[in-house]
Order: C-alpha cells, then structure tokens, then sequence
C-alpha cells in the first residue's frame, strides 16, 4: 500500500509540476527538460550556412567539444543538441538545425539566457566561419615574433 502512495504522490508531482507531458514531467525531474529551449526559439539567434545538415552537425560537435560544452540531451526529431555551456556552467542552450535544402543549413541558438545564447552563437558561428581560425593564426605568429608578449 505504501509503495502505491509513493507512486500515486510521484505521478502527481510530475504531472502538476508545470510539465506540460508526463514524459516531459520525466525530463524535467530527471533535470533534462527541453521545453524551455523550445519555447525559447521564437527570439533564437539564427544563421544559415552552405553546409549540408550532417556536415553541420559534425561540425557543431566538434565546436561544443572543444569549447567544453556539455550535451546534456539529443533529439534527433526535433534536430536540437541541448547543452550547458560546461560541466561548471549548467545554463541550458539549445542549438537546432533547420534543413534548408540538400546544401544549406540554418543553425538556431535558443535558451532562457540572451547572455549564454550569445556567448554559443559567437562560439559556433566564428568556428564555422573559420574566423576563430585566422584569430589562432595571428595570435600564434604574435607569440613567435615576441614569446614572452613584452611590448
């Protein structure tokens, strides 16, 4: 009997616990909610890019790889990577793709936070761009000219 209560108590905090499903109620208890990266798209930071979708998301992995990013959830339905900007910083990003044509992809960036959007866009649309690249590139031959940085 008591192990009935617990379970009647659990369905019923998942479900009134502003999760709108109980699968995401799941989510949500678990700590691995979407919804509000989702619902957070309307004001996402966009940009399209001449890469097919695989190739993009390739890529993006690799960015969110080396820049420490956490990917804390996946759905390939929805094309989002859910991340937190590192293990340290768990504010939630979500970064969609959007299949313009066989060559064309747009990559949005959403999330509760206009700071942390930012900080991915810049992330992910410079390293795309190759503009992080070129920054590494100057920075080493800086650093080859003057090693120790004196002015």
């Amino acid at each position: 009997m008591k192990l009935f209560k617990y379970l009647l108590f659990y369905f019923l905090a998942v479900t009134i616990s502003g999760c709108a499903t109980v699968k995401e109620g799941v989510k949500c208890v678990a700590g691995v909610s979407t919804k509000c990266l989702e619902s957070a798209r309307k004001d996402a930071i966009k940009k399209t890019f001449n890469l097919d979708y695989a190739a993009c998301d390739t890529k993006v992995r690799e960015i969110l790889k080396n820049s420490g990013a956490y990917i804390y959830a996946e759905d390939k339905a929805q094309s989002l990577i859910a991340i937190y900007i590192s293990a340290a910083d768990t504010t939630p990003v979500g970064i969609f793709f959007d299949k313009i044509d066989a060559a064309t992809t747009e990559i949005e960036i959403s999330g509760p936070s206009t700071d942390a959007n930012e900080i991915i866009a810049k992330r992910v649309f410079s390293a795309i761009e190759g503009k992080d690249k070129g920054k590494e590139e100057a920075k080493g031959t800086e650093n080859a000219e003057n090693p120790l940085g004196n002015k």
